[in-house]
Formats: structure tokens, C-alpha cells, sequence
């Protein structure tokens, strides 16, 4: 035992009652799986398998990776090139687009009727579409079936760009629930310190990562911000192999379609949750689809924040300050005439 615990120690025996209150816990499962790609139905079925086995097992949040329903595109081309376009790359796009969901719509109702049958607080990755635009989104229900509302990926990377449009600050939700205050930030945004400062600053307690970066390098970025944010981090990425992808499509992988590829992994997870004080709770797994769970003594957040609070006693506002837009950005605003008429008749100031 160290100096400091058997100073803690010692002081506990000698103060009845000192730092005896108990801890809440939260336990949390991360689903490590492949989509359905081109299924949709199927997809959320497979979902509805994976939450209820969470929930047997004790599990009071599930969190899913990113682009879960819809599909992660890894390794799709969609005939895209500078100056290049072909048939088979906007076919592809159209069955693309025809797996994604509307926000709200059926789909969310589905997903929220699966969080209220097995009382569970959900956070599921998705491609969401709005007319003919995809976003990256991930969307939140409570354990009572409420959908809770979304967060649509700010800044897509690299070639998403191509195929997914870019959120706003509209959409930067913390959701302050009876676990703890929820929020998720989706692939790459979380090596976005802004957007991370904007979490932190309201609050976020459980800080989900939905992914589709499986790297190792990826958990020290996991690691660092569990530290940063004095939260629980919850990093999900899917686990595929060659044989969970479409036979027929425009993607780097179309040539792997014969037995010797049908096990080879294409994305192999990683899914891990890190506790505020820098402590791997579960995971990394990269062998399988599956369940990560573990259990979150949320005490762990007030113990972390003593050393370090980042937009707190750890901050300097007089230096440093954030503004962040939470405006939604309308391509077309319409403005009615009788609102005119309205404005027109008020009287002007000479």
C-alpha cells in the first residue's frame, strides 16, 4: 500500500463518517458488430439481439459504433474521382442511400420501443438521411423508449466528404440523465479540441466515441481523453470481416470475394472504455463481434476533477475562451408574406 492510501486510510478510521458515502454504478456495454450492409431491417434486428443480451447481463447504457445502421462505407469508392464519374459509383450510391434512415421515422421508433422493452439508456450510431443529403449521426433514447434527440457529425473525414453532408452546433447535445450526463462525439471529431471543449463545457460525464478507427494508436487518443475530460470514455468501432460486405459493389474489396478472403478482417473494433482516471475498464477487442461491458463508479469523475478540471479550476478564461455556434444553418429560409406585412406596418423611427 502507498503512503497516500494508508494516509487515507488512517484518516477514514479516524473520521466517522468521512468519505463514506457510496458510489453510484453504472453499467455500460459497448456492441462490437458488423452492419448488415444493404439491410436495414436486418441491421436493427441484429441490434435488438445484441441490446437484449446487454440488458440480461446487467447493462443500463448500450453504446453502438458509428454508422452501425446504414453501414460504415470502408474501402467504397462510388466511382469517385477529380473530374470522374460513372453509373456503377452512383448506383452504389443510390443503395447507399436507400439503407440510411429518416430522423424521425420508423426506424427511431423501432429503436426506441427496443430501449423501453429492456430498460435501457441507448446511444446507436446511423446513417441519417434528410432528402437526398446523408449525415453521420448518432442518436440517443432513453430507458423509458424517449428519443432523446442527435448529434450529427460536424466534420466528416476525408473522402466522406464526398458523400455525407457536415452537422452544426445545432446538434452538440449533453444529455443530463439519471446515469449521468451523456453525449457522444463520432470518429475523428475527437481529435477536434474545440468540439471536445465544448462537451466538456457542458458537462459531459459519459462520453461516447462511436468509430470506425480501429487503430492501435486510436486508444491513446481514447486514453487522453478520458484524462482531459475527467469522464468515462466509451469508444465503439464495428468488427467486420470480408464475407459481412455486399458481393457486387464499388469498393477496394470487390476482388475479395473467393474463399481465401472471407475471413479476412476489414475492420477489426477495438472497442474499449476508459474510466476518468486513466483506467481500462474493458477491452480493447480486436478478435471478434461482441459485447465490452464493464462497470462505471461514477465517484471516479469527482476523484479525477481534484487534480484536474479542464474548464474549471484547470482553466484560465481570463486567456482562453470558447464561443461555439448553436445556431442550425438553413440552406433556404422562407420568410412569409404576412410576416412582411407585419414588419412593413410597425411604425420607423425618423
Amino acid at each position: 500500500m502507498s503512503g497516500t492510501e494508508e494516509m487515507s486510510k488512517a484518516l477514514k478510521a479516524s473520521t466517522p463518517g468521512f468519505c463514506d458515502m457510496p458510489s453510484t454504478i453504472v453499467r455500460a456495454s459497448i456492441v462490437q458488430a458488423s452492419t448488415v450492409y444493404n439491410d436495414t431491417p436486418k441491421t436493427i434486428e441484429k441490434a435488438g439481439e445484441f441490446i437484449a443480451q446487454a440488458a440480461s447481463d446487467g447493462a443500463q447504457l448500450v453504446v453502438f459504433p458509428e454508422a452501425y445502421i446504414g453501414g460504415y462505407p470502408r474501402g467504397y469508392r462510388f466511382g469517385i474521382g477529380v473530374g470522374v464519374h460513372n453509373e456503377a459509383g452512383r448506383d452504389c450510391f443510390r443503395r447507399y442511400h436507400a439503407s440510411a434512415i429518416v430522423v424521425p421515422g420508423p426506424e427511431v421508433d423501432k429503436l426506441a420501443e427496443m430501449a423501453r422493452k429492456n430498460k435501457v439508456y441507448l446511444m446507436m450510431g446511423a446513417m441519417e438521411k434528410d432528402g437526398y443529403t446523408l449525415y453521420c449521426t448518432a442518436l440517443f433514447f432513453s430507458s423509458e423508449g424517449r428519443f432523446l434527440g442527435k448529434h450529427r457529425k460536424v466534420m466528416p473525414t476525408s473522402l466522406e466528404r464526398c458523400i455525407w453532408g457536415y452537422g452544426d452546433g445545432s446538434t452538440i447535445p449533453v444529455y443530463d440523465t439519471p446515469l449521468g450526463k451523456l453525449g457522444a462525439a463520432i470518429c475523428w471529431e475527437n481529435r477536434m479540441p474545440l468540439l471536445r471543449t465544448s462537451l466538456y463545457g457542458k458537462g459531459i460525464e459519459l462520453y461516447c466515441a462511436p468509430t470506425a478507427d480501429g487503430s492501435t494508436e486510436w486508444q491513446s487518443s481514447m486514453m487522453h481523453i478520458a484524462l482531459e475530460g475527467g469522464c468515462f470514455v466509451m469508444s465503439a468501432c464495428q468488427f467486420c470481416k470480408r464475407k459481412d460486405f455486399p458481393e457486387h459493389a464499388d469498393y477496394l474489396f470487390t476482388d475479395w470475394y473467393d474463399d481465401q478472403h472471407q475471413e479476412a478482417i476489414v475492420s477489426q473494433g477495438g472497442s474499449v472504455i476508459i474510466s476518468p482516471l486513466g483506467k481500462i475498464l474493458a477491452g480493447p477487442n480486436f478478435e471478434s463481434e461482441g459485447l465490452v461491458t464493464a462497470d462505471l463508479d461514477l465517484g471516479d469523475i469527482a476523484r479525477a476533477k481534484l487534480y484536474f478540471d479542464v474548464v474549471g479550476h484547470y482553466s484560465r478564461p481570463d486567456i482562453f475562451n470558447l464561443r461555439v455556434n448553436e445556431n442550425q444553418n438553413k440552406p433556404v429560409t422562407f420568410v412569409s408574406k404576412t410576416v412582411k406585412a407585419a414588419d412593413d406596418s410597425e411604425p420607423q423611427d425618423n
